[in-house]
């Protein structure tokens, strides 16, 4: 097995339903969603984050327990579903953002499993940076942008305030808030995180005034100081109803193993479940491979990281 031919595929991220039927039928005549049993297929979301845990978690399977893996680049809807069909595996971060699909898979029928906590907390919200709301406390509220809008217009936002979108693929009710809570401002997309990160820190260094959706973990947080705008807070079910004017929750991200994996992916199974890492060691190995940061190689950076931790990860290791 350590001879292996070690398989490194990535598909195209946003794979639609119908892709991820035909890559069902494959997998039924493999027996196996990575194309045979010896190989541990990750779903690997869009965000940078997502992406280390997949880098860390592959480079470990292969160089110490010489396993094959393959990476297909699915965001979470798109994960789901080839988590039921048995097309992948596993699915090393969830943030909890299809609740329906969770509902479906996990609690009816059962195709899809818990595969545990990342050890990763993950927050959401809207943010400005620290020297803006250092001059303007009364942003620290979303009432307090009733007023300052006008600060954060520009040439793109159509005389109402910019706010910085997120990613098409992200979970976000930034729209619904923005109507529902009477506030003027229009939201510009930025496309991808990418190219969030890249106007944030234009504007960051510039020290214009930015509003926009952020998260942790994000290892941009260690080079920019920003401020949460207080939103109405989250409350159970609120995302239900027609007026959504909550703010988003904090949660323990999440892993989730087909069951077929869960039953049968034996040592490789054992090893994900035990895979838990902090916001710090993801944020470490995220900046290695960000663009922005230092721009390495996913494989290049996780066996940097990996050379480092040992003593965090062979515990995950299971013991023969």
């Amino acid at each position: 097995m350590r001879n292996a031919k070690r398989i490194r595929t990535t598909v195209l991220a946003g794979v639609g339903v119908l892709s991820v039927l035909s890559l069902s039928a494959c997998a039924a005549e493999t027996g196996g969603g990575g194309g045979d049993s010896d190989t541990v297929t990750l779903a690997q979301p869009s965000w940078i984050g997502a992406k280390a845990n997949v880098a860390v978690a592959a480079k470990l399977m292969e160089d110490e327990m010489g396993l094959d893996t393959e990476i297909k680049s699915l965001d979470e809807p798109a994960a789901f579903d080839a988590l039921h069909s048995g097309s992948v595996d596993a699915i090393l971060e969830d943030w909890g953002g299809v609740p329906k699909k969770e509902k479906l898979y996990v609690d009816e029928k059962k195709t899809v499993v818990d595969g545990g906590d990342l050890g990763v907390e993950g927050h959401i919200g809207w943010f400005v940076p620290k020297y803006y709301a250092e001059k303007h406390p009364e942003v620290k509220n979303w009432e307090g942008l009733k007023k300052l809008w006008k600060d954060f217009k520009t040439s793109e936002s159509g005389g109402k305030g910019q706010f910085l979108g997120a990613a098409p693929s992200y979970t976000t009710h930034d729209k619904e808030l923005i109507e529902n809570l009477g506030l003027n401002f229009k939201i510009v997309p930025t496309g991808s995180e990418a190219a969030e990160l890249k106007e944030i820190k234009r504007l960051y260094d510039a020290k214009k005034p930015f509003i926009g959706y952020w998260w942790q973990p994000q290892w941009m947080n260690a080079e920019i100081e920003m401020t949460e705008v207080k939103l109405p807070p989250y409350e159970e079910k609120c995302l239900e109803k027609k007026q959504i004017k909550c703010g988003y929750d904090t949660l323990m991200l999440k892993k989730y193993f087909s069951d077929d994996f869960e039953k049968d992916g034996g040592e490789a199974a054992k090893f994900l479940r035990n895979f838990e890492w902090t916001t710090e060691d993801q944020n470490a190995v995220a900046q290695m491979m960000a663009p922005e940061g230092g721009g390495m190689d996913g494989e290049d950076a996780a066996a940097k990281w990996i050379k480092d931790n040992k003593s965090t990860w062979e515990s995950w290791i299971p013991k023969k």
